[in-house]
Order: C-alpha cells, then structure tokens, then sequence
C-alpha cells in the first residue's frame, strides 16, 4: 500500500542519512545521534562512502547498497554530493529527501542552476523534496529527529499540539527551545529552505487530518508558493485549525518598484499582510507573540466577515502595568472598551469594589484577593459587550499567585476567552498558567501582538480563480485603448477623442469647452510628470496651442481630449497582477499625493460588492465623502461598483492584464456616479 506523504515524511519506517559524519560535534554528525538519543524505533542506515562504520554502527557505501529502499533520505553532505545524491534518490524512487546543503539559488546564477537541475532530476520521478538548504523534519511524537539543528540535542523533548513550519531552519530551533521554556509544545517541526519542491503549504496541508495536530505556527520569510499556502489556509479554516504566522520584510526597502502607482503603494509587506488576512492567518509582529501567542488563538473563533468590531476589557491590580498593554492594543486598533453600568453596578454588587467608569477596569489592591479578581472575571466574562478579557496582575503575582493568579486559572474554562500577562517576573505563576491552558504572556507587547492578531483575523474569502490567455508579450495601452478595455468590464470614463497634436484646424468636439488635453501614448505611463497634460483649454485656438506645447514637451504626435469633469473628490483604484500571490485589487486617495499619502486598502481580487465597500470603509480619506459633517454625501455606491467591476480583471476573458489603473477616478455626487478621466492598463 501506498504511504500518504506526512507518512514517509513525519514518521516513516526506514530513514538514510546521506554523508553522515563519525564525528558526533560537527553539523553531519548530529542526526544519528539525535535519532538513538530520541528512540526512533524505525530502521537506520548512515551512508558514508569513506567509511565502514560511524559512531559504532555500520555504515554503508551508497543508497544501492542498502537492504531497503529508505521511506526518507535526509543528506547532509557538501553541495555538489548533495546533488548527486538526489540524483540517486530520484533514480531508486525514494518517496521524500531531504537536503541541508546550501549553494542554490541563494548564492546567484551557478545556485539557480542548481536548482533548476533539481527539479529536472525529481520530474516524473515520485520523489518529494524537502529544501534544498533545509536544517530538517521533525516530529516529536514519532521520535523523528531528521535534523542537524543543535537545539534538538537533549532527550526527553516535550511534545505538544502544534505543528510549526519555517523558511529558516534556526527557527524550529527557536520554537522548540523558547516554547519549552514557556511550556508551549509541539507535535512537529520542518524547515523548509528554498521550496525547490515541497513549501511549506503543501507540507502543513499533508498533516491536516491528523488527529494529534490543533493548528499552526509559521514563520516566513517570503510568499514564495503562495498558492499552496492559500490552498492550506483555506482547508485549515474548515477543520477549525487556526493558524498563527510571523513573516519577515516590513521596511520601505523592501517595497518592490513598479510602473503603476498601484505597485508602488502596495509594497511587498502590504500584500504579505493583506494575502495572510484574506488566509484567515494571523499574523503578529513579534517574535514572543508568535512563540506564546497560538494557545490564545486556539480560544479565540476568527469572526465572520463583517461583524462588528471586537472590543476588550482589560482588568487589572495595577493600573501602570495595565496602561503597558492598553497602549499597544490601541495602537493596533484593538478597541479597549469600558464596561456599560450595567456592567459597572454588576462589578460593584460581585467584588464589592466601586470601579471607575474608564477604558481600564481597575480593581487597584483589593484585586489582589481571590473572591474580588474572581468574581471580577465571571462579570467580565459573561458581559455581551466584550469578546476577550485580558488580565494584568501585578506584584502578588511573583510569592502570592493564590490571590489573583488562581482565579484566572479558576476562570479557564468560561465562555469568553482570557489572556494573561503578570506585571513582575513570575514564573512559577506563569508555568502554573500554562499548564492549566490559560495564555499567558511575558511581556506586555507580546500580549497585545498576540491578542491583536487573534481578533483581527477573520474567516478565509472564498475566490474564483481563472487562468488567462497569455498577450503574447508585456505592453502598454495608450488611454483610448484602455478605456476600450474598460467598455467591456462596465467601468464609466469621460468622453474621449484622439487627435493628431500637429493639426492646422481642429474638428467639432463632441462635448463642449473646457476641455482636457493629454499627451496620447503607451510610451508614457504618467503624463503629468513629463508636461503632457494641460487642463482648462477653453476653445479652438487654446485646443491648438495645448497639441503644440505636449508635441514640444513629450515628442509625441498625438494627444487626446477630453472634457473637464469635476466632483466631490479623487481616489485611485488599481488592479495588480502580483508575481507572488495573484491578482489584486487596490482603493485609495487618488490624485498626484497617492503615493505620499499611502492610504489605500488592498485585496485579492476579484472582490464582491461587500468586500469592496469594506474596502471604502478602510481609506481614511473616503470618510469626507461619507456626508462628513453635512457636507455632501459622494456616490460611494458607484464607487464600490467600480471596484468590483475593476477586480473582474481577474477572471475576465481577455489576455492577462498586468496592472491597471484609474487614477483619479471622479466621485460625483451620491446618485450621480463616478466617471474615470485617466487610465492605464499593462498587458501582462
């Protein structure tokens, strides 16, 4: 019978470890010794062809020698042995390899080689590979210690729930040694490397309907096979198994330059970050939030789209170490809520304590006595206003956890979830928390990190997805042929004419003066940088003069014209055809100060109605055209329609669109439209 893949991969019968050192201190020398250390009770055999035995046991010469054909080969030997290792793995059929050796597509040209000879090798072979530049598979359950990473090198590790996947192979080392440490434990652990083959979706998607495994921890480090990622995601939420992840890359530097102001807006983290929301992944900030944060993510459900925002209440013995996690709750928009006085007159009636009517629900010292926090947290608990109650203890905590640490443990199990984080270093308090299953956090940023990310997850969005017809090569439409695009998606545009820049007289205009005049090109993507727009014409003789003055700034013979159109106010909407994670979609501020501005709201595309009103709501600049003060109400509904017809880029049936945009796109007043009067469209 055929294994399933997290079979030979996690817990296979028979292993061989490729290049494996007699030499127990060095890096190739480590998994043997952590397989007998652990007690993998599967069948081992070290390949080494320079020596008849390693660390007292047989060794053996190469894979054809063996009396088995292994389940998994873990190589640990230099590049070049590392690929004619594969080679040989590839030929025999073995199911899964993995490969420490780095030297691929990390080093340049001669790496990516490498690398494309290894998917050649592993081509209709059967073979499955982990890495290459891999530190390992583990799973603690099974005793499968296939890696060189040193933190493994004790016995009697702890196991856990969780599954933890990561592009750098320290990282597993991190989670196993500082989850340890917190009490937080795990059922397995991989590295993946360069994803030649395996990523980490497809790895994680394997163990999904495992029984022993509660959800996920990732920490990436690019969205690298996005596809597979997304594919996980999706299936992880219909099984209730949340995932938590840290991915790298938030600075300016890494935002990735681009032909349309779209691509400079929607920098490489902003489509990390939307991409992982749209997953229904968490995603924190910090390292101490991803290693403490899952327990409290498996209490909290992701809310359906659309729900009303979250609130906290935050209880606390000390109003400054409390003040410690407010502050970045809010800075992360989490909503820190008072208590409503029927809330406030049921705390007076239980604990006895007269609380303030403010944001932090302050018991002060007579907190610090089980019958007050108790009965503080079954109000708080079982209060509609709130979805989480977060608890900050203060210095009792350290010698007298009986007094307000024993009631959240007492609380563990009510209906709203609770999260922990004591002010003074306690950690006897803090282990007592977490072997009661109380999340509990070392420090107050951790804590906000970790509760930010569980209530501003939400449920996976389900996307029609559709391969395109390639154009046949990347090219620019001049504006007229973009608005033709636009006619088939139902995007309104002003009124447009083509006219030669040079002409001696010009035609009746179909629209009446004032008129636009820009310079009409696929050559140029933003007209008025390089003096090939002029606004105002007012008649015939200033037409003219506006076609000489763009022919003498751009060199280009032919401009367009249309007439002025005004509005309420300016935004730009956008289409993306991203390399990483797909089509996307982009709202925000419009006019020349987009990319200054930065506020704009992103999506995988195509969106729905809903979705791209949702959109609408997150552009803080949008907030004026809502009726703002009594000032005019602009037609905003006409806006969400034109941002879903734009995302049906996506699943349209013309050739590939790169990128497209409107910018701006006029919003008029509410029951008169919008109406585009700048377009770009790149054929991907």
């Amino acid at each position: 019978m055929t294994k399933s893949l997290a079979q030979v991969l996690l817990a296979p019968q028979s292993v061989a470890i490729i290049g494996q050192s007699n030499d127990a201190t060095k890096t190739a020398g480590r998994p043997l010794k952590y397989l007998r250390q652990a007690g993998f009770s599967g069948r081992i055999y070290p390949v080494n062809p320079r020596r008849d035995e390693v660390l007292g046991e047989r060794a053996w010469p190469s894979l054809k020698d063996l009396p088995e054909l292994p389940e998994h080969a873990y190589i640990v030997a230099s590049t070049e042995a590392t690929m004619e290792a594969i080679e040989e793995c590839a030929t025999l059929g073995v199911p899964v390899v993995t490969a420490l050796a780095n030297g691929f597509s990390e080093t340049g040209a001669e790496g990516t080689a490498r690398e494309a000879r290894i998917r050649q090798l592993l081509k209709d072979s059967g073979t499955r590979l982990v890495g290459p530049s891999s530190l390992g598979v583990v799973d603690l359950r099974h005793k499968a210690l296939f890696t060189a990473n040193a933190a493994f090198d004790e016995a009697d590790l702890p196991v856990g729930r969780i599954f933890a996947a990561s592009h750098s192979g320290g990282m597993i080392g991190t989670f196993l040694s500082r989850g340890k440490a917190r009490g937080i434990h795990f059922a397995g652990l991989v590295s993946v490397g360069n994803e030649v083959d395996l990523s980490i979706g497809e790895i994680c998607a394997a163990t999904l309907d495992d029984p022993g495994i509660d959800g996920y921890v990732l920490f990436l480090e690019t969205m690298r096979k996005a596809g597979t990622l997304r594919a996980f995601a999706l299936e992880a939420a219909k099984r209730g198994k949340p995932v938590l992840a840290y991915k790298l890359g938030r600075s300016a530097a890494a935002r990735e330059l681009a032909v349309s102001h779209t691509g400079a807006l929607a920098g490489e983290d902003d489509i990390a970050g939307m991409f992982l929301a749209e997953c229904g992944i968490a995603r924190v900030d910090t390292m101490e939030g991803l290693i403490e944060g899952f327990p409290l993510l498996a209490r909290v459900p992701a809310p359906m789209r659309g729900a009303r925002p979250p609130a906290v209440a935050v209880v606390t013995t000390t109003a400054g170490g409390a003040t410690m996690v407010v502050d970045p709750l809010s800075v992360r928009g989490i909503n820190v809520a008072p208590p409503t006085p029927q809330t406030l007159a049921r705390l007076k009636e239980t604990t006895g304590v007269d609380v303030a009517p403010a944001r932090l629900i302050d018991l002060t010292l007579a907190g610090a006595q089980y019958k007050v926090m108790k009965g503080a947290l079954d109000v708080l608990t079982t209060a509609p206003e709130y979805d989480l109650v977060v608890v900050v203890v203060g210095s009792s905590a350290r010698f007298y956890p009986d007094l307000a640490v024993k009631p959240i443990i007492d609380s563990a199990g009510a209906s709203k979830p609770i999260a922990a984080f004591l002010v003074p270093e306690a950690p006897d308090a803090l282990a007592r928390l977490a072997a009661a299953g109380v999340p509990n956090f070392h420090t107050p940023e951790a804590c906000a990190d970790a509760v930010a990310a569980a209530l501003r997850r939400h449920a996976p969005r389900a996307i029609e997805v559709r391969s395109h017809t390639a154009s046949g090569c990347s090219r620019m439409l001049d504006e007229l042929e973009a608005y033709g695009l636009f006619d088939k998606l139902g995007l309104p545009h002003a009124p447009s004419i083509g006219l030669d820049a040079g002409i001696a007289k010009p035609p009746a205009l179909p629209f009446a003066y004032p008129v636009v005049v820009k310079a009409l090109s696929a050559a140029i993507a933003h007209k008025s940088d390089v003096g090939g727009v002029v606004l105002n014409v007012r008649d015939d003789a200033a037409l003219l003069a506006a076609g000489a003055k763009i022919r003498q700034a751009t060199k280009v013979d032919r401009v367009l014209v249309q007439p002025m159109v005004s509005g309420l106010g300016e935004v730009l909407i956008g289409y993306r055809l991203d390399p990483d994670v797909g089509p996307t979609v982009m709202l925000a501020a419009g006019g020349v100060l987009a990319e200054i501005l930065r506020d704009r709201s992103i999506r995988l595309a195509p969106v729905d109605l809903a979705e791209a009103k949702a959109m609408i709501s997150e552009v803080a600049a949008l907030k004026a055209l809502a009726g703002y003060r009594g000032k005019p109400a602009g037609d905003l509904d006409a806006l969400a329609q034109a941002l879903m017809s734009l995302s049906r880029l996506a699943v349209h049936d013309g050739p590939a669109v790169a990128e497209a945009e409107i910018n701006p796109l006029i919003v008029r007043p509410k029951g008169e439209g919008v109406i585009a009067v700048d377009a770009l469209v790149k054929l991907a």
